[in-house]
């Protein structure tokens, strides 16, 4: 009785421990990726490995594939999906490479030649799960060569800090924008003739003349595309003052050339919203005003989106207009678990800066992120996870109730000798 329950903590214990180290990231950024237990498994199983030399490769592969299967059944109940193929194979390779490096550093002879190959050929699988941790995963974001020019007009401190301490600094969503894009900041719409850029970020400027109104129209109908971010209920953080002119405006004044182009607003969404558009993209919005759009008067809104985007897509001469009624999903709190890393999607919270990317027809960012369902399903799949990794230890401590040690055909081959 006392042995079986031996085995049977030696094989839970160690997928437990990986489980629980690495759920901590996964639940950080809301992606149901089997990457984020990358590290852990690669550290804990290499030592798993070590200690459970003696008992057999397949107690030692038994313990690698509970500790991936957990992972695996975590990401498919939390998404509601299956993981991405690439990463389930990876983290499985990544385990397999592990536990074997692990247990090849365990001593079996005092010969000086074995014990060199042995410690030769797990530096060389320790090497090789180094390079899988490194490459495996979604890499940062990248400059393309290509990149077309993008306007910016905004109210918003996107470009510098805004209490004047700091001079100029991009904001995380900037830096996003930088890797696709020339990004050509404005400060007056009537530049607009003269610039290079035949796309324009209009995001929560300030007070506009009606001249300037009147170049922005001019300027769409001419052939340009426009992303307007006209936020009726700003919640960007802000340390100065009410009333102070540096602030942003809290709310958008661009209605009247949103009226000039047929946009009515009907109603706010006051809530914060985590909307996740049919094609399975998550952006967060916060306070988001709803249009009357088009001829047949129908509400552009969220659970009303188009099946691509989120935004209201209009022609406009020969130009585009792409309306959001909201400027908060772009504040990196919304989207950024980490506001060190914005080019790496694996710190992201939301799909916000890809489908900035897309709106203005710069070059994708490569990866599919799938996102954790509602906390209580959340919640189900910890718990139907951490129990099939038990009910695999308990089977595994049964069908290796026989195991002697000794058995691992390294140790027998110098036993021979």
């Amino acid at each position: 009785m006392k042995a079986g329950l031996k085995r049977f903590l030696w094989l839970w214990l160690a997928p437990l421990a990986i489980f629980i180290a690495g759920l901590w990231r996964a639940l950080l950024t809301g992606q149901a990726d089997p990457w984020d237990w990358g590290v852990p498994a690669a550290v804990l199983l290499a030592g798993a490995g070590f200690l459970l030399a003696r008992r057999g490769w397949a107690m030692l592969c038994w313990v690698a594939l509970g500790s991936v299967g957990a992972e695996l059944i975590f990401c498919a109940l939390a998404a509601g999906r299956a993981p991405d193929p690439g990463a389930a194979l990876g983290l499985a390779t990544l385990a397999m490479l592990a536990v074997a490096a692990g247990a090849l550093l365990r001593p079996r002879s005092s010969s000086s030649r074995f014990l060199s190959k042995r410690a030769g050929t797990s530096i060389m699988l320790l090497l090789f799960a180094a390079l899988l941790l490194w490459r495996g995963p979604a890499q940062p974001v990248h400059p393309v060569p290509d990149r077309p020019d993008l306007a910016v007009i905004t109210g918003l401190p996107l470009f510098w800090d805004e209490m004047g301490k700091g001079g100029l600094r991009d904001a995380p969503i900037i830096s996003i924008l930088r890797a696709r894009f020339t990004v050509i900041p404005l400060d007056d719409p009537l530049q607009l003739k003269t610039s290079p850029a035949r796309r324009l970020l209009l995001a929560q400027p300030r007070a506009l003349a009606p001249a300037q109104l009147v170049a922005i129209d001019q300027w769409v109908r001419d052939g340009g595309t426009v992303l307007v971010l006209a936020d009726p209920l700003l919640r960007w953080p802000s340390d100065l003052p009410l009333g102070d002119r540096r602030r942003a405006p809290s709310t958008s004044l661009l209605q009247p050339l949103l009226t000039h182009w047929g946009f009515r607003p009907i109603d706010i969404k006051t809530a914060e919203i985590r909307d996740r558009t049919p094609d399975g993209y998550v952006v967060t919005l916060s306070g988001v005003q709803l249009f009357r759009a088009g001829p047949d008067d129908r509400i552009v809104g969220p659970g009303d989106w188009p099946s691509d985007s989120i935004v209201h897509r209009k022609k406009m001469g020969r130009g585009e207009v792409l309306l959001l009624g909201d400027a908060d999903p772009i504040d990196d709190r919304l989207w950024l678990a980490d506001p060190a890393h914005p080019l790496d999607p694996r710190y992201w919270v939301a799909d916000t800066p890809a489908r900035v990317v897309h709106w203005l027809g710069g070059a994708p960012i490569p990866g599919e992120r799938r996102w954790m369902q509602e906390a209580q399903g959340v919640a189900q799949a910890v718990g139907r996870a951490l129990l099939a990794g038990m009910i695999w230890a308990i089977v595994g401590a049964a069908l290796f109730r026989r195991e002697r040690p000794g058995v691992v055909p390294e140790q027998k081959e110098n036993m021979e000798m």
